[in-house]
């Protein structure tokens, strides 16, 4: 069986209803395998210049969880786009 691993980022951090600090986790992609051998899929708005880095390491840190699903889901799941009306790809521009 193929294995598969969410790739996630540290995304900030909250407190939980039981009062102790826990970390919010982003999914950027997956780590799959197949007969050829193991890959990652990263989603291609990550941006990891965009990750928090308060203690100004040198590279950024991602971990891996085992897929929360059971579908063979070969990519993070989207966010919708956001949606723009005709006027608003009509302003001036004021440069």
């Amino acid at each position: 069986m193929p294995k598969k691993y969410d790739v996630c980022v540290k995304n900030g951090e909250y407190m939980g209803k039981d009062g102790t600090t826990k970390v919010k986790w982003l999914n950027v992609g997956a780590l799959m395998s197949n007969d050829k051998g193991e890959y990652i899929i990263l989603d291609r708005t990550f941006n990891p210049a965009g990750v928090a880095n308060p203690e100004n390491k040198e590279g950024v840190f991602l971990s891996l969880f085992p897929a929360k699903d059971s579908q063979n889901r070969t990519a993070p799941i989207k966010q919708e786009a956001p949606t723009y009306e005709p006027d608003d790809l009509n302003d001036e521009i004021g440069f």
